[in-house]
């Protein structure tokens, strides 16, 4: 089974920044730039904010588009959300979803992020 895991989550102020990290297996990593950030805010379903294809073509949601970014570095089998000037409103867990050699889907655990005003 894939290992995806999630770090970089913490606790900033309104206007900050974070860069989230989301590691995988070089296998998965080797087979597929394939992967998708999620936010699942405090009582909300678990939303898409942000992915890179194979491609490394980059898709964000109208939410977070101007402020957020992702980076792939493939050496490290590790892909980045750079989150700057954040808001309260992207407080919640994130997740990231890789594309595995098999065609399906891994999730890793999330990492919180919390955004005081």
């Amino acid at each position: 089974q894939v290992q995806v895991a999630e770090s970089g989550g913490g606790s900033v102020e309104t206007g900050g920044s974070l860069k989230l990290s989301c590691a995988t297996s070089s296998e998965a990593a080797a087979c597929s730039s394939d992967m998708a950030w999620y936010h699942q805010a405090p009582g909300k379903a678990r939303e898409r904010v942000a992915m890179i294809n194979d491609h490394g073509e980059t898709t964000f949601d109208v939410s977070v588009t101007g402020r957020f970014a992702i980076s792939l570095d493939k050496a490290k089998h590790v892909w980045y959300l750079h989150m700057s000037d954040l808001k309260p409103e992207d407080a919640g867990v994130y997740y990231c979803r890789k594309l595995t050699c098999d065609g399906k889907y891994a999730w890793g655990q999330g990492t919180q992020v919390t955004v005081s005003s």
